[in-house]
């Protein structure tokens, strides 16, 4: 069974081939397209290392079908640099160390930027660690992150406001 579908990923119009229908947008991306960001963790969506978005939504890609999102633009985490760029998601998880093995690292920044754009993160930190939950860290650099999302929702913000101005 051969099923196309079209796919926007980090800015590349991609027309593809499925020969399942029950292929993950995970799967996908790592085994297909060679895009190794997103982790496969739990393959239950539990986790969250697998975290992209979809349509700006920021969605767990190992629960996903890819056929069902024919359309769709996607974002991974290759794909938030400008060149030698670093997103200010990325940079402010290196200021405040929030990482340490690196491999929830991906789905984490993919969830913090999808938190911001969805208008959620807002200033408060009990705020920020209920809307990152759903991405675990086993190394327990939740301290860091948390700070990370703080201040890349804040530099975000102020920029937009410049821009705006």
């Amino acid at each position: 069974m051969n099923l196309p579908i079209s796919l926007t990923i980090n800015g590349v119009r991609r027309e593809i081939v499925l020969d399942d229908p029950r292929v993950t947008l995970l799967d996908l991306l790592r085994e297909r397209l060679d895009l190794t960001g997103a982790k496969k963790g739990c393959d239950r969506g539990q986790c969250g290392a697998c975290t992209i978005l979809v349509d700006g939504w920021r969605i767990n890609s190992c629960l996903a079908l890819a056929v069902s999102h024919d359309g769709a633009v996607i974002t991974t985490i290759e794909g938030v640099a400008q060149g030698d760029q670093l997103h200010p998601v990325q940079a402010a998880f290196i200021a405040h160390d929030g990482f340490q093995c690196g491999f929830c690292t991906p789905g984490q920044i993919m969830s913090t930027i999808g938190l911001i754009q969805e208008g959620q993160a807002g200033d408060d930190p009990e705020r920020v660690r209920e809307c990152m939950s759903g991405n675990l860290c086993r190394c327990g650099a939740y301290a860091g992150i948390t700070e990370a999302v703080l201040e890349a929702q804040a530099n975000m913000t102020h920029a937009k406001q410049r821009r705006s101005a």
